[in-house]
């Protein structure tokens, strides 16, 4: 199975702090933000990791990560000439991930518990994807799963009047199909290849899963959402929890 981060993007919601600087590199309580999601995919057993960012920033994400010894992994960089969206971005690892599945994790996702056993389930699972979900107060800034008691029936991006307060946090597992889902796909009207397009083809052909994810958890993309990714993260001191004794509530 590969791993791969996506950690491209404008951080115009950041702006200043991301006007010379990558918002993946921001810290988050002791560390850059984007050690989170690699050591994410490195509890979970995937050290076969390639990193997808803008040409802006290729530099200083390379010096920052290097080869991966330090983490146990090995990484690969790819660069996004443009930025036209998730499902682009992820099209650009089909040869990397060369048939296998993937994990794919948004690099301003910040979360304190490992994803080790979802992972060990999407791998039980056989096929299809597994998405990851969350309660949030605002689903109006999210993708939102509409739910159908045990499977997820549809997925809005921002919708005006949600079905649920449930998101689709960006945590996604993939079988080998993804590359060929992302090509059915039209852009938005903000013309961007979203990859909600990705998650709702999948669930046409019924073979989209979901977990509830465990701990605390951050989108840090905005002001008040680093400063509570630093909170959370400080409060650990940046370490993976591994309490997985309640991942069984809400799951499918």
């Amino acid at each position: 199975m590969k791993g791969i981060i996506l950690a491209g993007g404008r951080g115009t919601r950041l702006c200043p702090l991301t006007k010379v600087t990558n918002k993946h590199l921001l810290p988050v309580g002791k560390e850059p933000m984007i050690f989170n999601p690699v050591k994410q995919l490195v509890s979970a057993g995937i050290t076969d990791i390639m990193v997808i960012t803008s040409k802006d920033h290729m530099g200083e994400i390379v010096r920052l990560l290097g080869s991966g010894r330090d983490f146990g992994c090995d990484f690969t960089f790819k660069v996004q000439e443009e930025a036209l969206g998730i499902a682009h971005a992820l099209l650009l690892a089909e040869n990397f991930a060369r048939g296998n599945k993937v994990v794919v994790i948004l690099g301003d996702n910040i979360a304190t518990c490992s994803i080790k056993p979802y992972v060990e389930r999407f791998v039980r699972q056989g096929t299809g994807a597994r998405v990851l979900l969350r309660r949030v107060e605002d689903p109006e800034h999210y993708g939102i799963a509409a739910l159908d008691e045990l499977k997820i029936v549809e997925i809005e991006e921002k919708p005006r009047h949600p079905r649920s307060s449930y998101a689709v946090i960006g945590i996604y597992m993939y079988d080998k199909e993804v590359f060929d889902m992302i090509r059915k796909i039209r852009p938005s009207e903000r013309g961007e290849y979203e990859i909600t397009s990705v998650n709702n083809e999948y669930i046409k052909s019924s073979q989209l899963c979901y977990d509830i994810l465990h701990g605390k958890w951050a989108d840090a993309g905005t002001f008040e959402s680093l400063a509570y990714a630093n909170q959370i993260m400080l409060a650990v001191n940046n370490q993976l929890s591994e309490e997985w004794n309640d991942v069984d509530a809400d799951t499918i």
